[in-house]
């Protein structure tokens, strides 16, 4: 499912976010230490525990530290997202907290035209182009707000995965102008995820072109199937 390549893809996309969610992170953890301080009973005089201090400056650094390990994308959201003190799951755990996911997705999505397809411990979520985009554009059409503010919401609730948001186009046009537009949709839909409060180091955005068509592009319904975007939800384990 994951492969070194799209690993790089999905991390070149998401420069940018990487370096935003740090400084957020930052942000937060200097909000949070000036609730924890204390005044020093001997000179009246405001200070924070060092402990809190080694605290939210090890969780910041953890973060960074994971993104720039492992052997691809997705390992690499693995240690960041347990560097930034989500707890990973294992043994039986993992297919129990995935069946509760999957549950939950499953009820949130019936009847919005979305497929919840279950493989081992991954769950994918394949969105249609009804649902998504038009032809030619990156713009989230209006039904596709509700959708995502379903998933996100069972994502919040379920925050010990990696999100991987896939987007796919039908064949018409070029190569390069499809490969492009593809990563385009996936960064919109990982933005909106974003916005809705998902953890940016969870997500890689990737665009996969035209080169995984599950429809025939000789015609209009089989186009509009494939103009389609994966999310696939893989748990964060600690190996």
């Amino acid at each position: 499912l994951y492969t070194q390549t799209r690993g790089f893809q999905g991390d070149f996309a998401m420069g940018s976010k990487i370096n935003r969610s740090f400084f957020a992170i930052v942000g937060i953890a200097a909000i949070l230490v000036s609730g924890c301080e204390t005044l020093d009973p001997y000179t009246g005089e405001s200070e924070t525990s060092k402990a809190t201090k080694g605290a939210l400056i090890g969780a910041a650094a953890g973060v960074v530290a994971g993104l720039m390990s492992g052997d691809d994308a997705l390992e690499r959201r693995q240690h960041a997202l347990i560097g930034a003190g989500i707890g990973a799951l294992a043994g039986g755990a993992v297919g129990n907290y995935m069946d509760k996911q999957e549950a939950e997705l499953r009820a949130e999505l019936q009847g919005t035209g979305v497929s919840v397809t279950r493989a081992g411990d991954n769950i994918t979520l394949n969105m249609p182009g009804n649902v998504t985009f038009d032809t030619d554009s990156a713009a989230l059409r209006p039904q596709f707000f509700g959708v995502l503010n379903s998933v996100g919401k069972v994502l919040t609730e379920y925050d010990k995965t990696v999100v991987e948001v896939a987007g796919h186009t039908d064949s018409t046009g070029s190569d390069a102008y499809n490969m492009q537009l593809s990563q385009r949709r996936a960064n919109t839909v990982g933005e909106y995820l974003y916005i809705q409060g998902i953890m940016d180091q969870r997500i890689i955005s990737v665009g996969m072109g035209e080169h995984h068509p599950i429809a025939d592009n000789s015609t209009a319904e089989g186009r509009q199937l494939n103009r389609r975007v994966e999310i696939t939800l893989v748990p964060v384990t600690a190996s």
